[in-house]
């Protein structure tokens, strides 16, 4: 993982990756609240990362960049070889009311240098978005490009802002095609018609079907629209989320025959607290056509080693409820019930970094899930799994010492829905790394979450007024998460990340 450790834990803003032909991803990301350089790190597995040289800085005085630099993307060079990064400036003569998009190029992802080709940089303008004279808001979005190459021809996806409808409602995704003169604005690609800004936009295809993603400001969450063509007209399913509130800013990156989605998180969420870029995620598509999140395959090479169900330490309650109990049904398979209140049995967990995954069962229409790092009075996570109504919540809940006249934390951190089946019966994969915290249910991931409330403790189950059972779970042992830190001769990235080398 990886997060800011200056004098702000928070500055981190918008990223992108890009992965070169060697399998190195490469991270570009700006800093804030300055947004004075885009910043550069790298790494060989998406997890652990390495600060490298800056990439780009804002310009000299009277350059179109002189005041800010906001979100880019890299790709490969459409015309030649090497690689080209889109990237949005704002000018201190516009004082931030306009943004317009400029172009850098490289030829080994380490040294950049601004080459505006193309008829660039270029910004908003009438008739089909929002210029100085149609304008209701006094500042004009116009930032955040994707190139997408399509039949051989290229296109840049920008946040924009549709000429007309409500104010607040105007947020759209442009796009804007590579003519002989240069980029020539078109209509915008996609309009919701609800959001203001429509931010970090991009598309890719899977399967024949193109997918855009975009990170919506109103409630910090991750959509999504489908559409068979590129230029098409594009739809949402009854529930377009992607990825459930705190995470922002993501972008797809094709890594061999998996799409990764890279994003950053808000911890606490909260925009200004600590933000961190977690583990990538994968994209895939149902019978329907609806994108599903799933774990990251790079996680099973981490595996350290297999504990089985049989040979983990047998749970033990906590709470001490006389109604409660526990049975070894068999030696892959724990039942337990609670007929009043509630009941958390724990057990030690094998290392602080794990991959549990197994089945979970309920009987009956009582309450149940998981905790993580409990301690002896019930205070940590608890991951709660409603199977009535398909809900699953991620928890801090315990004894604050901090207020005697409110002596609990009980904070609903993330929340998000899950497909019921008639059985009441689930597979679950939890991920523990550092502060990340991922859920999946029948392999689809459902909670993706950083918290820094607590840090140790058992793991169990709790169960009220239900009987439910845990069976053929196993524990992977995955080593501790490796900090990041920055290269002091940038030069020598290359060869420190040979295959056989670690970060």
């Amino acid at each position: 993982m990886y997060s800011g450790s200056g004098f702000s834990n928070w500055e981190i803003g918008d990223v992108d990756v890009f992965i070169d032909e060697k399998g190195i991803h490469h991270l570009f990301h700006l800093i804030i609240p300055n947004h004075d350089y885009i910043a550069h790190a790298v790494s060989k597995d998406g997890l652990s990362w390495k600060r490298v040289k800056n990439a780009l800085f804002v310009g000299d005085p009277g350059e179109w960049d002189d005041d800010m630099l906001w979100t880019m993307h890299i790709s490969k060079k459409s015309d030649g070889e090497g690689y080209e990064m889109y990237y949005t400036g704002l000018k201190r003569q516009d004082k931030g009311i306009e943004q317009k998009v400029g172009r850098a190029v490289s030829a080994d992802l380490l040294n950049w240098k601004k080459e505006n080709l193309y008829g660039l940089p270029f910004k908003s303008e009438a008739p089909h978005y929002e210029g100085p004279n149609n304008n209701p808001r006094q500042w004009i979005s116009f930032r955040d490009p994707f190139k997408y190459q399509y039949k051989g021809e290229d296109y840049l996806l920008i946040c924009a802002r549709s000429a007309s409808g409500p104010t607040y409602r105007r947020g759209c995704i442009g796009v804007a095609k590579r003519e002989k003169e240069g980029y020539v604005l078109q209509k915008p690609l996609h309009i919701p018609y609800v959001y203001d800004d429509v931010e970090c936009p991009c598309v890719f295809e899977i399967k024949g079907t193109h997918y855009l993603l975009g990170s919506i400001r109103e409630d910090i969450k991750i959509r999504y629209w489908s559409s068979p063509e590129f230029r098409g007209e594009y739809s949402a399913f009854h529930n377009n989320v992607l990825m459930p509130q705190g995470n922002y800013a993501a972008r797809v990156v094709k890594d061999g025959k998996h799409f990764l989605v890279y994003n950053f998180y808000f911890a606490d969420g909260n925009v200004n607290t600590h933000r961190v870029i977690p583990p990538p995620k994968e994209l895939d598509v149902d019978k329907s056509g609806r994108l599903l999140l799933k774990s990251y395959y790079y996680w099973q090479k981490l595996y350290q080693k297999t504990i089985l169900q049989k040979d983990l330490p047998l749970p033990l309650p906590i709470l001490g409820n006389p109604t409660a109990e526990f049975v070894l049904e068999n030696e892959n398979k724990w039942r337990f019930g609670c007929r009043s209140g509630y009941e958390i049995y724990g057990f030690e967990k094998p290392s602080n970094d794990f991959v549990w995954e197994g089945t979970l069962s309920v009987e009956g229409m009582g309450k149940t899930g998981f905790v993580i790092e409990c301690d002896k009075e019930g205070t940590g996570y608890y991951i709660s799994i409603d199977f009535m109504n398909g809900f699953v919540q991620f928890r801090a809940w315990g004894f604050n010492e901090k207020d005697v006249k409110n002596n609990f934390i009980f904070e609903n951190i993330q929340t998000n829905q899950f497909e019921i089946s008639e059985e009441k019966q689930i597979s679950f994969k939890i991920i523990r790394y550092g502060n990340y915290y991922e859920l999946s249910i029948n392999d689809i991931v459902k909670l993706t979450l950083l918290d820094f409330k607590y840090n140790e403790g058992k793991i169990g189950i709790y169960v009220c007024s239900a009987v439910i059972s845990i069976s053929d779970s196993k524990i992977h042992v995955i080593p501790e998460p490796e900090n990041e830190y920055a290269a002091s001769d940038p030069e020598k990235y290359d060869n420190e990340l040979q295959p056989n080398s670690l970060i």
